[in-house]
């Protein structure tokens, strides 16, 4: 009864919100079907008010403080959709499409120009603009849907397969995205706009800015969702102690907890309590304590003044000691470092010389290497890491893991093979 009532406030709330956000564009079409056909909207022409509630309800935005307002990617192709503007309605919306439209658009535009036709050369650079800001904003409004998700179903599920099935669509959600991003080849816009200056603006300099925005937004949504799984990781292990807990006293309904405070053996646990020093303070009041705090603060100083001569006279020593000391220890962690490092390489030249290379820890106990394993795993996959992307690809590593807890979905790294793909 409860998940129904929810649904049907949530569906009251989503027809409430739609009905005056219809409303809000009926009630500015003309402006709106303005800034459709100009390819801009001018801010004087709304007030204040509405402006801000246009803005709010994802009709309008603008790209950045030197241009003016524009309607947004769904808007606008509800409108060609609505009219039938063949011309500027995306029927493939992906990103590949918008990509060939925009070098179509810039070869009009260059053909343009050497025809001497100013007014298509106007037209094309318009077209190319609304391509651009089309492109940012198919990234963009994704983006703001999978917000949405990660505040709304994300939030809101009761086991954890739920939890795993919705991180995973978001995850692939976020790597399609980056896929459709890796498409975007900004050495080909270089090209495309050669000595332009206005084109290369759209096409480099803009575009580049508002894709790393985008990339900057979904490292922040993958950071949420690493934060949301732990969060109901911790929350789910606290209920399922809880449950433990009551079907346990439901078993032993006599059960009573006992007074630690009359057993002899104390848990550990509960036996933490630091022990209570007593405080002590002289008696500044009595007279007869007057001639045991003269003799004290005598000697205070004359420790003090003894302390400062031995250290005035002995600093300048322990200076060069201590900088020698630090040097020389300095360059030992330096030295061992290096050491860690060059043994790392050797056992990537000795995997691509064998005809079975042994995992990361074998090679670490048949060399007979001084050096911890997990400190030698971490180095090995660091030089993994720190490959170039095209050298990276000549290898294959396999992680050997195991999973810490069955109430925890964390897993240790037990050892690593490394396997060389001949090309």
């Amino acid at each position: 009864m409860a998940t129904y009532d929810d649904d049907k406030q949530h569906l009251s709330s989503l027809f409430e919100v739609g009905a005056e956000r219809l409303k809000l564009i009926g009630d500015n079409a003309k402006v709106l079907m303005q800034g459709y056909l100009t390819g801009g909207i001018d801010p004087a022409a709304l007030n204040e008010r509405t402006l801000r509630r246009l803005i709010n309800a994802r009709v309008l935005y603008q790209p950045d403080d030197s241009h003016e307002l524009k309607l947004r990617h769904p808007v606008t192709q509800l409108v060609a959709a609505l009219v039938t503007d063949e011309s500027r309605r995306a029927i493939h919306a992906d990103i590949a499409d918008k990509l060939v439209s925009i070098r179509g658009f810039v070869e009009g535009l260059r053909e343009a120009q050497r025809m001497g036709d100013s007014l298509r050369v106007d037209s094309q650079m318009l077209r190319i603009d609304e391509a651009v800001y089309d492109l940012t904003a198919q990234f963009e409004e994704a983006i703001y849907s999978l917000w949405h998700r990660l505040n709304s179903n994300f939030g809101f599920v009761s086991n954890l397969s739920d939890k795993i099935r919705e991180n995973e669509r978001a995850q692939q959600q976020i790597k399609r995205l980056i896929d459709g991003m890796s498409l975007i080849d900004f050495d080909e816009l270089i090209e495309l706009a050669e000595g332009n200056p206005t084109l290369r603006k759209t096409l480099v300099s803009r575009l580049q800015q508002q894709m790393s925005a985008h990339h900057g937004s979904l490292l922040e949504v993958q950071k949420r969702l690493v934060e949301l799984m732990t969060r109901f990781r911790e929350q789910q292990e606290r209920s399922l102690l809880v449950l433990n807990m009551a079907g346990f006293l439901r078993e032993h309904p006599g059960f009573m907890v006992g007074d630690y405070s009359y057993r002899t053996q104390v848990p550990a646990l509960v036996n933490c309590a630091a022990p209570i020093m007593p405080a002590a303070a002289v008696g500044l009041d009595k007279p007869e304590q007057q001639s045991d705090i003269t003799q004290l603060v005598h000697t205070l100083y004359r420790e003090l003044a003894l302390k400062q001569k031995t250290d005035t006279s002995s600093v300048s020593a322990d200076a060069l000691q201590g900088s020698v000391h630090s040097t020389a220890a300095q360059q030992a962690v330096e030295a061992r470092q290096q050491q860690l490092k060059e043994d790392a390489m050797r056992y990537f030249i000795h995997v691509c010389e064998a005809q079975e290379p042994p995992s990361a820890l074998a090679f670490l106990a048949t060399e007979e290497l001084p050096w911890p394993p997990e400190v030698w795993l971490f180095q090995v996959l660091a030089e993994y890491n720190a490959l170039p992307r095209q050298e990276q690809k000549l290898f294959a590593i396999t992680r050997d893991e195991r999973r810490i807890s069955v109430f925890n979905h964390v897993h240790i790294i037990e050892d690593l093979a490394v396997r060389f793909k001949a090309v």
